[in-house]
């Protein structure tokens, strides 16, 4: 006895999610519920490109109904830094060609979606140039808390590497002795 060949689950040529997407497709109800997460993806698309790479991740796209795009985030905060920018990505929505007059947000917590995370702070140390442009601003300050700061700023960052530990053996060694300040 011979074998019968083996099935297909889906013609051949076609992936598995372009044959899940056409079956989809055959239905009514689930032909709406497919142009509408396409449509959702879509905006979606056209979202992230307005925002700042840090925000991309924080919300999904509720529902566009009546010119009012609704988007669910996960925290108030990142609510809060959206509507400063609701008027920009709305200006961006309207020129990518969809028809957003207003964008609400509803905060869902718990959401799944990922933490926002913040920019790392970048922070160089000071030259000597530096320094010496701080001293001169300082000669030129009135007595106050501006010249105060300054005059803090200075002490710090010319104390500095006079009191850093040494990394090695070796440098322990060949390390300055610091004074000691009472």
């Amino acid at each position: 006895m011979v074998a019968p060949p083996p099935r297909r689950s889906h013609p051949a040529g076609q992936s598995a999610s372009n044959h899940l997407i056409g079956w989809l497709g055959h239905d009514a109800q689930s032909a709406n519920v497919l142009a509408t997460a396409q449509m959702h993806l879509k905006m979606r698309s056209a979202l992230v490109s307005a925002l700042p790479q840090n925000m991309r991740s924080a919300f999904e796209v509720v529902k566009l109904e009546n010119h009012v795009l609704t988007l669910m985030v996960s925290s108030a905060a990142f609510a809060a830094k959206f509507r400063q920018l609701a008027p920009r990505v709305t200006t961006h929505m309207q020129s990518a060609g969809w028809n957003v007059a207003e964008i609400k947000l509803k905060v869902q917590g718990g959401l799944g979606l990922p933490e926002v995370a913040k920019p790392l702070r970048e922070a160089r140390t000071l030259d000597q140039q530096d320094l010496k442009a701080f001293e001169e601003l300082r000669s030129t300050l009135r007595p106050g808390p501006l010249a105060d700061a300054v005059a803090k700023l200075l002490r710090h960052h010319q104390t500095q590497p006079a009191t850093m530990p040494a990394s090695t053996p070796a440098d322990k060694q060949q390390a300055p002795q610091t004074e000691s300040r009472k």
